[in-house]
């Protein structure tokens, strides 16, 4: 079994189920020990600004602040650096805790030899 989950999520509140799940997943995994980082892309950018998680919705589901609480408590959150460029999103206007890094950085958590890799 991974040691490691590496998480990347590209939907926001345009595709609200499959950005729970990917939220969701990432808690649970923290909760249960296991070393996670998630990365937000595409719509979940957003997410990495103060306020922004409080405004999703989703019937059934755990509130996105506590989600993403969950996971800065006992993992990594980190944000796309090409998707905070096209969102005019910088170091200075994301949630504490919150890294911008790129590919390269996705890539090399990825492939660890103890990783495993999902993409929601």
């Amino acid at each position: 079994m991974a040691k490691k989950l590496v998480i990347k999520v590209t939907a926001g509140a345009d595709a609200p189920e499959r950005c729970s799940q990917a939220f969701t997943v990432a808690a649970v995994a923290v909760a249960s020990g296991v070393e996670v980082s998630l990365w937000l892309t595409g719509e979940s950018a957003w997410f990495a600004l103060p306020g922004r998680a409080a405004e999703f919705e989703l019937p059934h589901a755990a509130p996105l602040p506590d989600l993403i609480d969950s996971v800065l408590a006992g993992g990594r959150l980190t944000l796309c650096t090409q998707c905070a460029a096209r969102r005019d999103i910088t170091e200075k206007d994301v949630i504490e805790g919150v890294r911008i890094a790129g590919a390269q950085v996705f890539v090399q958590e990825a492939m660890a030899d103890d990783a495993q890799a999902l993409v929601y």
